[in-house]
């Protein structure tokens, strides 16, 4: 996506004039196995790695990057995934790492061996929080209602036919207190979504663009962040390099950090 449609996308997301018509919901549409399906759509069932590209925009123009490794896999116990989120670029932060696993969040910088907690809204780069760059299954940690069906416009600003669902968090584990997700009709595709924070602010607006075959499904390959008060501001991230890898119960562990080696 050039500059130009960055920005455009941008002033779209909070204009007024985008608000389209609601029908009422079929009485028979779930909202919680609409979510599931999501989940199934948006995640490969297998433990997996992909590169994860952030690049922020400020007025259409790019000023910052960060090149990440994401290890995840689900946790048979609890059902949600566990991650490992690796630094590779800029040089400055190779090294650096972050794991989540259930509620828990951690830092990790090689330079002091020391791993401090976080949280998963703490922002990564740009509008990207360190919960956005993590995998979940929202059928986890969230109750859903659909809140209509609407015809709503994606990134290439072509019209979709979509399920809107309201969710709220169901436990302590969820990034988000609240979430308000469009789901594309039949293919349970993410088209948008709507993050806030606890205090029920909004804090930013997703786009889910660029989908191809990944790890046996379609996968939204890029994900485009529009800050809720400013529009000019927005961040993609571009995955990539989607892999198939049996990763050790043992990443996961905290203390396992600075003796974590990928090659």
């Amino acid at each position: 996506m050039n500059r130009f449609a960055i920005v455009l996308l941008g002033l779209a997301a909070v204009a007024p004039a985008l608000s389209l018509s609601t029908a009422r919901a079929d009485d028979a549409a779930d909202g919680q196995a609409l979510i599931a399906a999501a989940d199934k759509a948006r995640n490969p069932g297998v433990p997996f790695s992909l590169t994860n590209l952030l690049t922020e925009y400020k007025n259409g123009q790019a000023v910052n990057h960060t090149t990440l490794t994401v290890f995840a896999k689900v946790d048979p116990a609890s059902l949600q995934f566990r991650n490992i989120v690796r630094f590779i670029d800029p040089p400055r932060d190779a090294g650096k790492m972050v794991l989540m696993d259930g509620t828990k969040m951690w830092f990790y910088d090689p330079a002091s061996k020391a791993s401090v907690p976080i949280s998963p809204q703490q922002r990564l780069i740009g509008q990207a929080s360190d919960g956005d760059v993590v995998t979940v299954n929202y059928a986890r940690d969230y109750k859903g209602k659909v809140i209509g069906e609407e015809k709503l416009l994606d990134a290439d600003r072509k019209e979709r036919d979509c399920w809107h669902l309201d969710l709220a968090a169901a436990n302590d584990d969820a990034v988000y207190s609240r979430l308000e997700l469009w789901l594309e009709k039949g293919t349970y595709y993410g088209v948008k979504s709507k993050h806030y924070s606890d205090s029920g602010r909004l804090l930013k607006i997703a786009y889910y663009h660029k989908f191809e075959p990944a790890l046996g499904g379609m996968r939204s390959t890029e994900t485009i962040i529009i800050d809720a008060v400013d529009p000019k501001l927005v961040t993609t991230m571009d995955n990539s390099n989607w892999k198939q890898q049996e990763i050790p119960d043992s990443w996961y562990q905290r203390d396992y950090l600075p003796r974590l080696k990928v090659e």
